[in-house]
């Protein structure tokens, strides 16, 4: 039986709906030798900002039950760093780009997205959701009014569609996606991590170099499916579904939910090939549902 697996994500074009998440793949680079990135739907490449970032001080990882949290701060060499040293290693790959915009505040994140000008991206994932920077960054991604401002500011200087992604540490996450969608987001990137911390019990102090961090993984899987689901039946834009994917059942919950697409962060340190595994599998189950279509089952749980 022939199996279409391509998606329409924010009108472009991916060959099959598993993406990796940001700031867990690099761009790429890292995982060629044990995946074909010319099977991925998208790479999701790390937060790149106008100017180069140092990020935050160590500690900047720790395992938790269920996960793990990180507190790495965005750190990355600049976007004009990227554009000459990762996105040609990119572009020798059949895969479509997505980069993640970060800034601390509206000006660095026009600033960003100016640099792009000219340079040939498939996607932008405007990042309004990191935990782990002291400004811009979340607290623009939990107030509709910033929300919707900063959107639209990227959306009129962007030359690809912009997805935004968006904090699971809010009240209402619907209000926040429809003010994305009223900035004229052509899609939305669900969930980023959840607030989380660890204290040394030996040392008697938080563990983390930031304090706070982000919880990904397993343990926030179902507040993402909710999210997502939420998002889903009250937006009329395509959702880039994420938080805790493990397996090839994990992406179907959230293909159910209402994704269009899925992106694989934590799992790839735990298994290299994760999204390899993924692929296959959700390829199988298809082939055993009598499933021709992929599109057939996004949001038939709604």
């Amino acid at each position: 039986m022939h199996k279409n697996m391509s998606v329409n994500l924010a009108g472009v074009e991916l060959k099959n709906p598993i993406a990796t998440a940001s700031g867990t793949f690099g761009s790429g680079r890292e995982y060629s030798p044990f995946v074909d990135l010319n099977r991925l739907g998208a790479v999701t490449v790390k937060g790149v900002s106008h100017e180069p970032w140092e990020g935050n001080p160590p500690h900047r990882i720790a395992e938790t039950y269920g996960g793990m949290l990180n507190a790495v701060g965005l750190q990355n060499p600049s976007a004009k760093a990227f554009i000459a040293y990762e996105l040609p290693f990119l572009r020798q790959y059949d895969t479509k780009i997505i980069v993640n915009l970060c800034g601390r505040s509206l000006d660095d994140y026009i600033a960003v997205t100016e640099d792009f000008n000219g340079v040939d991206i498939d996607l932008y994932e405007l990042n309004i959701s990191c935990p782990n920077v002291k400004a811009g960054g979340m607290a623009m991604g939990t107030d509709p009014k910033a929300a919707e401002a900063v959107t639209k500011a990227v959306v009129a200087r962007a030359n690809a569609p912009v997805i935004v992604k968006l904090s699971p540490n809010v009240t209402d996450i619907v209000s926040i996606a429809k003010a994305c969608e009223a900035g004229g987001a052509a899609g939305i990137s669900l969930i980023n991590s959840v607030l989380g911390m660890k204290i040394d019990i030996h040392k008697k102090k938080p563990l983390l170099g930031n304090t706070i961090g982000g919880l990904s993984g397993p343990a926030i899987k179902p507040i993402a499916v909710r999210m997502v689901y939420q998002v889903a039946k009250n937006v009329d834009l395509p959702i880039l579904g994420m938080g805790g994917i493990m397996t090839w059942e994990d992406a179907i919950e959230f293909i159910m939910a209402g994704a269009t697409a899925v992106a694989v962060g934590m799992a790839n340190f735990v298994n290299p090939s994760v999204t390899m595994d993924i692929l296959q599998g959700i390829e199988d189950y298809m082939s055993e549902e009598g499933i021709s279509d992929i599109n057939q089952i996004r949001g038939i749980a709604q």
